[in-house]
């Protein structure tokens, strides 16, 4: 009988089967499929210690560095602090059991084989990612390094077929839809959140004619249920073979030479498989850089057109710089601009699954906006087709 990883007496292997799935997850998940622990011994010895160090994280940065951004900043109290830590993370063991029984169900419709047990070792093994990059949310200049997070991605994809049997091809889309369960249980337990912490969250939820779940958002705007199955619906057509990601060398013949007075000096370009491609180039003149990237969120692309579907819209502006988030002719766009230092951002999607981002140290917010634009979109567009 294999041994159950954090049983007693083996806490040292239990460290090193996370560092290995980490580290090789192909190699790590067909041994993790032929142990025999159950998703209880899992969910104490993993889940219930490991989902606490991003709310713990939060609130110690809370209290003692405040939140800010672009000169604006606040320090919650220590009763909200406390109210917020101990929902959130009692709403992160919540939504293990929430993708277990989503990725349980959804199994078989991928051709993949029913098994709540795996099923939950798959979610609960490959959120370790996400759960250990909560100790950035610590320190503030370590923040942004929460995104390595987004690894726990990697890991649910890589896991799905030792695990339950799901074809390889249609992985990414199990992935995509698994990832989609997620953010609807966010959505619709923001509300709980907002409620017991008295923070700003999601206004409510009604019913409509329609029989459709709509949930108000902060900004304004609404999602429904049926955004949500036009997104499966394109998980399910990746899934089928029918969307295949863009080669990095035709998104790489997309970068132009040259943006104004900006040479192009560097480009390089990777594929992750069906999780998508990327290509990006450096460009420089003077004492400037800007770095123009293209992506394919191809692996991932039923996600892409959430952020258009909800229609939020945030807006944060001072007198040395702004942030802007919205949507644009159906696609989701942001800016950033920093006044002092010359620098920013300006990103769009494109078609609901393309992201043309530039970013660097430049003239003007406009330099990063013709430099996004000088990427021929319909040209991008038709890759997707």
């Amino acid at each position: 009988m294999a041994e159950i990883p954090g049983a007693p007496g083996s806490s040292t292997s239990l460290v090193q089967r996370i560092k290995s799935l980490i580290m090789k997850p192909l190699e790590t998940w067909p041994a993790i499929a032929a142990e025999r622990d159950t998703p209880g011994d899992l969910f104490v010895r993993l889940a219930v210690p490991l989902a606490a160090i991003g709310p713990v994280g939060q609130f110690l940065h809370g209290q003692l560095f405040g939140y800010g951004a672009l000169g604006i900043s606040y320090s919650p109290s220590l009763v909200g602090g406390i109210a917020t830590m101990v929902v959130s993370y009692l709403l992160a063991l919540v939504s293990v059991v929430v993708l277990g029984l989503v990725a349980d169900w959804l199994a078989p419709k991928f051709e993949g084989e029913a098994s709540r047990a795996a099923a939950f070792k798959l979610v609960i093994w490959s959120m370790t990612a996400a759960w250990l990059a909560g100790i950035f949310q610590l320190v503030p200049w370590f923040g942004l390094l929460g995104i390595v997070g987004l690894y726990s991605l990697y890991l649910l994809y890589t896991g799905v077929t030792p695990l339950l049997k799901v074809p390889q091809a249609k992985a990414a889309g199990f992935t995509a839809v698994t990832v989609l369960a997620g953010i609807v249980f966010m959505l619709v337990t923001a509300p709980v959140t907002a409620a017991v912490t008295g923070l700003f969250g999601l206004a409510g939820s009604t019913i409509g004619s329609d029989d459709e779940v709509k949930i108000k958002l902060p900004g304004g705007g609404t999602i429904d249920t049926g955004k949500i199955e036009e997104a499966s619906k394109q998980a399910e057509a990746m899934a089928n073979g029918e969307i295949k990601a863009a080669s990095p060398a035709q998104l790489q013949a997309l970068l132009p030479a040259s943006l104004g007075g900006y040479q192009r000096t560097a480009v390089e370009s990777s594929a992750m498989g069906q999780m998508g491609s990327t290509a990006e180039g450096t460009y420089t003149s003077g004492d400037k850089t800007i770095t123009l990237k293209i992506v394919d969120m191809a692996g991932m692309g039923a996600l892409a057109g959430i952020g258009a579907a909800l229609g939020v819209e945030e807006n944060k502006e001072t007198a040395d710089g702004y942030e802007r988030t919205g949507t644009v002719d159906g696609q989701m766009q942001s800016e950033k601009w920093d006044r002092r230092e010359g620098s920013g951002s300006f990103g769009r999607v494109v078609a609901n699954r393309f992201m043309v981002e530039a970013e660097g140290e430049a003239g003007s917010i406009d330099e990063l906006k013709a430099a996004v634009g000088a990427v021929d979109q319909s040209a991008l567009a038709g890759l997707g087709k």
